[in-house]
């Protein structure tokens, strides 16, 4: 028998109708001429302006592989703690490996105890000898795998591969839905800052309450995020009325949604909405978010066409590093010790 759970009014979501967060099939913007690239462009911009979410069909990743991806997730959580410990992210110089479950903390005035969910983080896997990773460059080297699991690493490395490349073809849609040439994103591109994040949310039971939550209420630090769940449900977004409403799994859907660092570029035309997850389905939820970001040393300035005649930015100019190593000290308390 299922243990009660009992959900505190602060953390229930509205179901809302299917087209609250809409449903964009993809194809044509990766297949398809210049008229139809920049139909689905526009369905993605007035997305990316209204509710900053929307969801992706037809994208190209086989579901063989995100299945793959899935069942070794599995496999790595499902290790004695200590065995996970062996690629702690502290041990990492460059925000890489396991974090237990309360390591990352969205929403610490909320919550003291961080966030009831634990992930692994595996970026762009570079050698010591990398330029930049000689340079001391943040962000950069080497990623840590887990002994053990054969066949596990170069399963992650396929998806984070296809995932960039699907990243990089996003990056084009968001050009085009702002008017700029499509390559416009590919000259801050070179070595992106992608981050492949399996997440596994233990069962929940009891009374829930914003004190901890599988992931407290966030924006998403950079540029993109797409994200693929299983499912268990338990995403929500809040609404521009200040509601939260439910994101549920589509089959063979990403869940797409805008970034800090992508509304700072857009001046605001970009939204990048508060979101939670809160299993409270008793049972164990996968998910597996993958974040697209530019190069380090890129210029997050306000674009061309998100400036009126006669108005002034409404962020300060920085660069992509500064500002993921801000969020980042933020929600993880190992890295800002650093």
């Amino acid at each position: 028998m299922m243990d009660t759970i009992e959900l505190e009014v602060s953390v229930r979501a509205q179901a809302v109708s299917p087209d609250t967060i809409p449903l964009i099939n993809i194809a044509p913007l990766l297949h398809g001429d210049e008229t139809e690239r920049r139909a689905v462009a526009k369905r993605i911009g007035a997305a990316a302006r209204d509710i900053g979410f929307f969801y992706i069909t037809h994208h190209g990743i086989p579901a063989s592989l995100i299945d793959a991806v899935y069942a070794r997730a599995k496999e790595f959580f499902a290790l004695p703690e200590t065995q996970k410990a062996e690629i702690a992210i502290e041990k990492s110089a460059c925000h890489r490996g396991y974090f237990r479950t309360g390591g990352e903390n969205l929403d610490p005035e909320k919550q003291p105890h961080g966030d009831f969910k634990e992930g692994i983080k595996i970026g762009r896997d570079l050698p010591l000898t990398h330029k930049r990773v000689a340079a001391g460059v943040p962000l950069h080297g080497p990623n840590l795998w887990p002994s053990g699991l054969p066949g596990w690493r170069e399963t992650m490395q396929d998806y984070y591969d296809a995932m960039e490349a699907l990243g990089r073809q996003m990056m084009q849609g968001f050009a085009l839905a702002l008017d700029l040439p499509a390559d416009f994103f590919d000259k801050f591109l070179g070595e992106p800052m992608t981050t492949l994040g399996p997440l596994h949310y233990p069962p929940q039971t009891g009374r829930i309450t914003e004190a901890q939550i599988g992931a407290g209420a966030h924006t998403d630090y950079g540029c993109l995020t797409t994200l693929a769940q299983d499912s268990i449900g338990g995403l929500q977004v809040r609404a521009k009325d200040g509601t939260w409403i439910e994101a549920p799994p589509v089959p063979n859907s990403f869940v797409v949604n805008i970034g800090d660092m992508m509304e700072r570029w857009t001046n605001g035309v970009f939204t990048s909405t508060l979101h939670r997850v809160v299993n409270a389905s008793g049972q164990e939820r996968f998910s597996l978010p993958f974040f697209f970001d530019p190069d380090f040393d890129a210029e997050v300035v306000c674009l061309p066409t998100c400036l009126a005649a006669g108005e002034e930015p409404k962020f300060a100019p920085t660069t992509a590093g500064n500002h993921l190593l801000e969020k980042i000290n933020a929600s993880f308390a190992y890295h800002k010790a650093k």
